[in-house]
Formats: C-alpha cells, sequence, structure tokens
C-alpha cells in the first residue's frame, strides 16, 4: 500500500533558536543529514506516495532545498494555520483518502516507523500514530501522551509518547470551524468515535526541537 506523505514544515522553530534565527528547522543538519532529508529518506524507503511540503518561517530555504525534486508545496507564508490548518489546506495536494503526515523534527533507531505503519493499517482505522514508551525517548521534556486500551485504540494521558508520524483520515476536519488549530482536535474527534488507534516503536526515538537535542540525536544516530 502506498498513501501520500505531508511534512510539516512550516513551523517556526522558536524552540530551536538561535540557529533558526538564519535556517528553518527542518533545514538544520544531524549527523550530516538535514531532518527534512531524513525524513523524506524514511518515507522513501516505505515506499510512500506524492509527497507535499507545507512552509512559512524562512519557506523560500526549503523550496530552494527541494527544487527539482517530486515535491508539492502549500505554502503558508501569509498564514501559519498549526497542523490541522495545514493539513486542511493541503487536501487539494494529498486527495481525500488516509494522508501519511511527519515532523521532521525527531530522529529514530529501530524499524522503519512509515513502513510499520503502513503494514498495520486497516480500514477500521481512522487514525494510527506511532507511540515510543517515555523510558525510550531522548530529548524529551514533560511527560507522555497516550496510553492503548486491550484493541490497541488511544486513550488520553500515559506513558506513551507520540513520535509525530501517523496515518490519518482527514474527512472530518470539514467539522472543525477553525482555519488555525493543532491536530489535537481531530484526535479528539476520532477518539471519541473509538477509531483512533497506536502502534509501539520498537526502537529509540530523540526530540530535535532544541539545540541541545542535536548531541543527543547524533550520540543516537552513532549507537
Amino acid at each position: 500500500m502506498s498513501l501520500p506523505l505531508m511534512i510539516f514544515a512550516a513551523g517556526k522553530g522558536t524552540r530551536m533558536a538561535p540557529l533558526t534565527d538564519v535556517t528553518p528547522k527542518p533545514l538544520i543538519e544531524v549527523g550530516g543529514q538535514t531532518l527534512l532529508d531524513r525524513a523524506l529518506t524514511l518515507a522513501g524507503q516505505a515506499g510512500t506516495g506524492p509527497v507535499v511540503l507545507n512552509t512559512h518561517h524562512l519557506g523560500s530555504q526549503i523550496r530552494h532545498h527541494v527544487n527539482g525534486r517530486a515535491i508539492a508545496i502549500s505554502d503558508e507564508a501569509d498564514l501559519l494555520l498549526e497542523t490541522g490548518g495545514g493539513l486542511r489546506k493541503a487536501l487539494p495536494l494529498l486527495g481525500t483518502g488516509p494522508v501519511i503526515t511527519m515532523n521532521p523534527d525527531v530522529v529514530w533507531t529501530g524499524t522503519n516507523p512509515v513502513r510499520a505503519l503502513l503494514d498495520a493499517w486497516d480500514d477500521g482505522m481512522d487514525a494510527l500514530l506511532m507511540l515510543v514508551p517515555l523510558a525510550h525517548t531522548h530529548g524529551r521534556q514533560g511527560a507522555g501522551d497516550f496510553s492503548l486500551d486491550p484493541a490497541g485504540r488511544l486513550i488520553r494521558r500515559g506513558d506513551l509518547v507520540y513520535g509525530g508520524v501517523q496515518i490519518i483520515r482527514p474527512d472530518r476536519l470539514a467539522e472543525i470551524p477553525e482555519d488555525i488549530f493543532s491536530l489535537n482536535r481531530l484526535w479528539d474527534l476520532l477518539i471519541a468515535g473509538g477509531r483512533a488507534h497506536g502502534l509501539i516503536h520498537d526502537g529509540e526515538w530523540c526530540d530535535v526541537g532544541r539545540p541541545d537535542c542535536i548531541p543527543l540525536a547524533e550520540a543516537l544516530l552513532n549507537g
């Protein structure tokens, strides 16, 4: 199965300042490769379909970086829409079926998380989030996000961290009236309906949201 992919590349990268004063966070390098290219490599290895990036902060640099590749741009230069609003704006480029979304500001070890989600997805789901046990995260600040019931459905609060990659059906975005909103709004709708599921990652994970996380991520990648 191949699904379209959206990479959220539009954030301001506030936590990564001062590096993001001159470079958009997706183009920050970890281990000699940009975070964006790491995400694209994982997706490519998993066999995803068409790729869309949204852009805002220093978006021209991202456009230049991917110039010549088969990647569409959803431009949020005039108004940053957050993850939910950004996904809804990009739907004309993504189609109406399930979509993979990725946050590029993380690194993974273990099984390719995109491939694992594609292998586990079935039509009885409206969302399937890749989750990481808190004990297997690096650079994480704060508690976990979710737990799972015996059927693998999401429950708010617990020691499982959302790793930043998922498969999700975008249909119910139309029910949210705001223009600017987080995907948490959509997750709440899907959780209430019992159709939001989680899959636990089998490796390690690092948040690369702050400058001090870069050496943590490089140490993890170097084993």
